[in-house]
C-alpha cells in the first residue's frame, strides 16, 4: 500500500502531448493496446500481449505475445503488482527491437482513477513507463458510492447512440470516469477512466475514434492475439 500511494503520486490527470491539443489528434501515429490473460482453469499461467496500431487506420505494425508464469499472489486492489511487470517487460523489448513502433498512447484492459485507491493498473502501468495511458474497462468497479443499481441502468438506457456517455462521480464528489456506449450495435457501454498523461475528455474521445466495434481496436487485438497464443 505504501509502494501504491507512492507511485500514485506521480500520476499526471491532464493532457501532455501536442496531438492531444487537437481535436483530430494530428500527430497521433501510433495506438498500443495491452493485455495479460490467463490459461483457462490456471491462474499462473498466462499470456502478457503487446500490440501497437497505426492511427487513424488502426492497422496492426507490431505485436508481442510471451507466456509468462505469474507468482504474485491475487489481492484485490493490488492486481497491478501482479501483472504489470510483465507488460513493462512488453515495453521494453519493443524498445529494443522496434524503438520507432514504441507507442504514443496505451489502451489498458482495466481501469485507471477509477480504483479502491484511485491506483489501477492503467496508473501504475503509465507511472512505470511514463507513457500516457487510458483505462478501459467493461464492467464497472463497485467504489466510492458507485453501484450497478437501478439508477445507473437507467443511466445506461439513455445511451441512445454510439459516443453518448456520462460522468461516474463518486459520493466523494469526484469524477472517476465515464460510461461510454461505443458502438450502436451494443448496449454494453465501456467504463473510461484515466490512466497517466491524459484527461478524461481526451481519454473518451480517442477510445470512441479507436472503436470499429464495442470494444476499442487495441485492446480487440491484443486480446486476440493472446487467444491464439493460449
Amino acid at each position: 500500500a505504501r509502494e501504491q500511494a507512492q507511485l500514485k503520486a506521480s500520476v499526471i490527470e491532464e493532457d501532455t502531448e501536442e496531438w492531444q491539443k487537437d481535436s483530430s489528434f494530428a500527430g497521433l501515429e501510433r495506438v498500443g493496446g495491452v493485455d495479460l490473460s490467463y490459461v483457462k482453469g490456471d491462474d499462473t499461467n498466462a499470456c502478457a500481449s503487446l500490440v501497437v496500431l497505426s492511427y487513424p487506420d488502426l492497422e496492426v505494425l507490431y505485436e508481442d505475445c510471451q507466456m509468462v508464469a505469474v507468482t504474485a499472489p491475487y489481492i484485490a486492489g493490488f492486481l497491478a503488482f501482479r501483472e504489470v511487470p510483465f507488460l513493462v517487460e512488453a515495453i521494453q523489448r519493443l524498445q529494443q527491437k522496434e524503438p520507432r513502433l514504441k507507442p504514443q498512447v496505451l489502451l489498458v484492459d482495466g481501469n485507471g482513477l477509477l480504483h479502491h485507491r484511485g491506483f489501477g493498473v492503467a496508473c501504475h502501468l503509465g507511472v512505470l513507463t511514463d507513457l500516457p495511458c487510458i483505462g478501459v474497462a467493461k464492467n464497472l468497479l463497485q467504489v466510492d458510492g458507485l453501484a450497478r443499481d437501478e439508477l445507473h441502468r437507467e443511466q445506461i438506457r439513455s445511451l441512445q447512440m454510439e459516443g453518448d456517455a456520462f460522468p461516474l462521480t463518486g459520493t466523494s464528489g469526484k469524477v472517476l470516469g465515464m460510461v461510454l456506449r461505443s458502438y450502436n450495435n451494443s448496449s454494453k457501454p465501456l467504463y473510461i477512466s484515466v490512466g497517466h498523461r491524459v484527461c478524461l475528455e481526451t481519454a473518451v474521445h480517442l477510445v470512441k475514434s479507436c472503436c470499429r466495434y464495442r470494444i476499442p481496436e487495441p485492446i480487440r487485438q491484443v486480446q486476440k492475439q493472446g487467444e491464439l497464443r493460449k
